[in-house]
């Protein structure tokens, strides 16, 4: 009765699919009149990954809907703390997220991986390794609108406060000048050079 069961739970004789599983892997001959191309092959063992991980991580799925919850946490979390007004927890808001995107997108250079790039990405930084540095890629618009979203957001709940507006803008100037393709690979006055 198991045999029987277990017959039909595969679509055709037993024998016929463990051969079409051969096949496919690879490990018997071709039917007659089919090249060895033709039939599906699996690489077992063999990584698919990037040289450097770090050119394709902002188009990994579901990283731009984790990215948008963690700086709604970041907003809730301030937004929890007694003291603080409205005004000031857009602008707290604002700054911080500008200040992690700088330091993680602009400031940190290399990569956390070791990469068969022989050092090609010791001396860039992570924005300038996103999507093998070319300009204007989906994940480089959404790295760079998103600060622009989250100021008019903070600049609109602020209601233009001078103060707000003048630190909001600052912070914001920050972190866009370099994301321009201008700024690519250019260290002003040395600064993080090496």
């Amino acid at each position: 009765m198991a045999v029987q069961g277990r017959a039909q739970a595969f679509p055709g004789d037993g024998a016929r699919h463990w051969g079409n599983l051969a096949r496919w892997r690879g490990s018997v001959a071709p039917r007659p009149g089919e090249s060895r191309g033709a039939s599906c092959r699996m690489n077992v063992g063999v990584a698919h990954s990037e040289g450097n991980p770090n050119t394709r991580v902002m188009n990994s799925r579901g990283i731009w809907l984790a990215y948008g919850i963690l700086v709604g946490v970041l907003h809730i979390v301030l937004l929890s703390i007694p003291f603080f007004s409205i005004p000031v927890v857009w602008t707290l808001t604002n700054v911080i997220h500008n200040l992690a995107m700088y330091w993680l997108l602009h400031t940190v250079k290399g990569t956390p991986f070791e990469t068969p790039d022989q050092g090609k990405a010791r001396l860039l930084t992570h924005w300038e390794q996103i999507d093998y540095g070319t300009q204007c890629t989906s994940s480089r618009k959404f790295l760079s609108i998103s600060p622009v979203v989250l100021y008019l957001l903070t600049s609109f709940y602020t209601k233009y406060d001078p103060a707000h507006f003048i630190i909001n803008t600052a912070s914001l100037l920050s972190v866009l000048l370099p994301k321009l393709p201008q700024f690519h690979g250019v260290r002003v006055f040395g600064i993080n050079k090496y």
